[in-house]
């Protein structure tokens, strides 16, 4: 019998005047981002974390949604922010929550940006898909299921059309071709060992965003998912670092 696992939950960790929105990846969630918001929030910061419809839950959803779905996630929570009286925010995310922050920057007024392993180069449909499968096998396995029954849905699963594989291709292209509008100061995050995207993404960012405050730092020892890695703490630090350099007009 399958034990039910707890899904993760979005956060609002209200603190001082000064908000962060914090966005996961794809078939990612808050857990994602989740101590990087704690530490920030101790820090004094006010940090709040969506989840992308289709996300956190059973992998089966996320087949109904898209990018555009997405995006109206990430816009309502700018809303959440301006109705909770935060009105200036940094925005950090990581792989496509790195894209969605990028994409804030050129279309909000953000006092910053950090873009953890966003990819702006869009794998095929072939490789983000298989990514997908990875996620649902994964999310039936901590669910306590057997091997046999993972088997019988994931067949189930495969048999069912997953038509925003493209619209996610297009998402990617169409920030790559606006990076160059962003003038928030943007702090470019990659990790070395990322196996997940092209880590000449990095470069593309930091070298096309026109800030005249912008930095981008590499992390030896970390793969894809780096909120999660053993060098997590220096990135917390790193990023807060980040933060306080900021002209944020109110204290």
């Amino acid at each position: 019998m399958a034990s039910k696992i707890r899904p993760p939950k979005p956060f609002f960790f209200e603190g001082g005047s000064r908000a962060v929105l914090l966005l996961h990846g794809f078939t990612g969630h808050s857990a994602d981002v989740r101590m990087l918001g704690r530490f920030l929030h101790k820090k004094g910061y006010t940090c709040l974390a969506p989840h992308y419809k289709g996300h956190g839950v059973p992998p089966e959803e996320i087949l109904n949604t898209g990018p555009k779905d997405w995006w109206e996630d990430v816009k309502q929570a700018i809303d959440t922010l301006n109705t909770k009286g935060y009105r200036e925010f940094a925005v950090a995310g990581l792989s496509l929550g790195g894209v969605f922050s990028l994409k804030c920057g050129y279309t909000f007024p953000v006092k910053g940006i950090v873009s953890m392993c966003a990819p702006m180069n869009a794998k095929t449909k072939e490789q983000i898909y298989e990514g997908v499968l990875r996620y649902a096998r994964n999310y039936k396995h901590y669910e306590g299921k057997s091997k046999e029954q993972i088997e019988v849905e994931m067949r189930d699963f495969k048999a069912k059309p997953m038509t925003t594989l493209v619209d996610l291709q297009l998402l990617i292209r169409e920030v790559r071709e606006h990076v160059d509008m962003i003038y928030a100061p943007t702090f470019v995050v990659q990790a070395r060992k990322d196996s997940m995207i092209d880590v000449h993404s990095a470069d593309i960012i930091y070298n096309e965003v026109q800030s005249d405050m912008k930095r981008i730092k590499w992390y030896e020892n970390s793969n894809h998912v780096i909120t999660l890695g053993e060098e997590k703490d220096q990135l917390h630090q790193d990023i807060y670092e980040f933060l306080e350099s900021l002209d944020w007009s109110i204290s």
